[in-house]
């Protein structure tokens, strides 16, 4: 789903991920950055639908400073 350009100026814009995320932390409800394909910069939405949610990646091996003991 492309956003639409009157959405895109209306909407605040951020020049980076880091930027945009550390705004949305200090919303009250869910809100997450994406980087918009109009303007290639970052905008914040509270939609889930429609957008791509970026994969964490897989060759990131799992945490395993504690080891397992069985009980």
């Amino acid at each position: 789903m492309r956003t639409r350009q009157r959405i895109c100026k209306a909407k605040k814009s951020y020049p980076d991920h880091a930027t945009a995320a550390a705004v949305a932390a200090h919303f009250d409800h869910a809100v997450r950055p994406y980087r918009c394909d109009r303007c290639h910069a970052w905008h914040l939405t509270s939609r889930l639908k429609g957008k791509r949610i970026p994969r964490p990646d897989r060759n990131v091996p799992p945490d395993r400073s504690v080891p397992n003991t069985p009980d």
